[in-house]
């Protein structure tokens, strides 16, 4: 067909009423419905008289099909079935603004789900800190797996994302804003706080910190306490998986000590610590201390707090105490911790001394981290994770991470944790650098003050009327950690103690 009698074909074709061109189509659909239904016909007839002809090689062909479509498939976990809802009539609502670090707002978190549930209340997804020192910007949802949060437990307490409409302050509504009073019992919000929510419907607590006491609380709410910390709160996948991928590496080259060494910049600040500083450093850390006003103490005697055993241990320290109580020098240990104050100059005595010293930065590539940089609650996230796993976790200062590490392993099974005396440890250093104690008299010393502070099953220490003196809730949460029948044997009658 030449070029002329192909387009006038084609002019042909583009002048077909649109009707018609509709009804064609129609019909070669029709032709292939009736198609089909007529093969498969043929097929059913056939397999119907093959069955009187041949039923055993029907039988095998349709055994071997039944075989193939009944192979199991891999297994796919489905989540757990929800919990039934707690049915209350809510009093009110309890927004929560956390204060501190990473593991000071997840106390916190803990004891206002509890405090929740003991007034009955709806409690606000808390708000975590974005203006204290480490001013990280990260929400709820950046570091912990809210849709399991609220889930998990909605059997006890009612979990909304934002308060409704009506009572936002664009609408002319006014919570009552405070913070409750530090180490408070049932009593103090069942009689107190209570008629405050009931009059005003939402309450918002600015400040979180140690607002529920260690002792004395009933212990279905201890127990919530820990349903909250050891359940309830899960990072988010992405944390937990590269968390555990750090774990993974770790382990795949042999056991590993976790050192909490927290000698950085902000604890030496507010604590005043400047013990192997020099002058220079020393005026950087009290300009620091001065620049954050609820920093309280400003004028500190920094050797006096050592002497008392309120200063973190320094590298060098940490790498004579790490010595004296076994570790070798093949030893793997992990830095959990930020940027260590002085860096690697204040590194070199401890990396000496254990070669073998790694941190997240050095074992995985800069891009993994990137998405957690600048969010410094996400990073020791991945330090919390490590540190639970870890053989041995020695923490050089009992702050909120060191405590709530050593309440998490306590609660896989009591899991060694060395708990550094550091009182009778800067006697035991200075008596040794002086050359009073020889190696020998230092380390066997060393070894003997630490040999019940390795994380074994105790009773919490209280004394009365001085709770930040007491043993700390999270870090030792007896009444989660044992059935109450078998509680006696396990926390032996010469582990507990009680002054006051």
């Amino acid at each position: 067909m030449d070029v002329r009698s192909e387009g006038a074909l084609q002019v042909r074709c583009d002048k077909i009423p649109a009707p018609v061109i509709g009804r064609t189509r129609l019909q070669v659909w029709f032709i292939r419905v009736c198609s089909s239904l007529f093969l498969w016909t043929c097929l059913v007839q056939l397999v119907a008289v093959g069955e009187l002809w041949h039923p055993r090689l029907l039988s095998n062909m349709t055994h071997r099909i039944s075989e193939i479509t009944q192979l199991p498939l891999p297994a796919v976990p489905s989540p757990p079935p929800l919990l039934p809802a707690r049915n209350y009539t809510s009093n009110g609502f309890l927004r929560v603004s956390c204060n501190g670090g990473l593991n000071q707002m997840r106390a916190a978190i803990c004891d206002m789900v509890t405090v929740a549930r003991l007034l009955n209340l709806t409690l606000v997804v808390p708000e975590l800190d974005k203006t204290s020192f480490w001013a990280d910007p990260s929400n709820f949802e950046d570091i912990f797996d809210l849709r399991h949060f609220i889930d998990s437990l909605r059997d006890e307490v009612r979990i909304v994302r934002r308060l409704p409409k009506m009572f936002s302050r664009k609408y002319g509504h006014k919570p009552l804003e405070m913070p409750p009073i530090s180490w408070s019992n049932e009593k103090y919000y069942l009689e107190q706080i209570l008629p405050l929510v009931s009059k005003h419907k939402v309450l918002h607590f600015n400040r979180t910190d140690a607002r529920l006491a260690n002792n004395w609380i009933p212990l279905d709410l201890q127990k919530l306490r820990c349903r909250v910390n050891f359940q309830a709160l899960k990072f988010t996948p992405e944390i937990e998986a590269l968390g555990y991928k750090l774990v993974r590496i770790l382990k795949e080259k042999g056991p590993f000590v976790a050192l909490h060494l927290r000698y950085e910049m902000d604890m030496l600040a507010f604590s005043g610590c400047t013990h192997g500083c020099t002058e220079e450093e020393a005026n950087e850390l009290k300009q620091l201390r001065y620049a954050y006003p609820w920093w309280r103490e400003k004028e500190i005697m920094s050797e006096e707090k050592r002497s008392q055993g309120l200063c973190p241990l320094t590298p060098e320290e940490s790498a004579l105490i790490l010595q004296a109580l076994g570790f070798s020098k093949d030893t793997q240990i992990y830095i959990a911790a930020g940027e260590i104050y002085g860096s690697e100059r204040r590194l070199g005595p401890l990396r000496a001394a254990f070669p073998r010293i790694v941190k997240k930065e050095t074992l995985l590539a800069p891009e993994e981290l990137r998405q957690f940089q600048n969010h410094s609650s996400q990073m020791a996230a991945l330090d919390f994770i490590v540190s639970v796993a870890s053989n041995t976790f020695v923490p050089t200062y009992d702050g909120n991470m060191a405590k709530l590490v050593e309440g998490h392993r306590r609660y896989l099974g009591f899991k060694k944790s060395i708990l550094l005396d550091r009182k009778r440890l800067v006697e035991l250093l200075d008596l040794h650098l002086n050359g009073t104690h020889s190696w020998n008299q230092f380390s066997d010393a060393v070894r003997s003050v630490h040999e019940k502070r390795m994380g074994q099953p105790t009773r919490r220490r209280v004394i009365a009327d001085r709770p930040k003196e007491e043993d700390y809730f999270y870090a030792n949460p007896h009444e989660c950690l044992c059935e109450e029948t078998n509680c006696d044997d396990l926390l032996s009658a010469g582990n507990s103690s009680k002054t006051g």
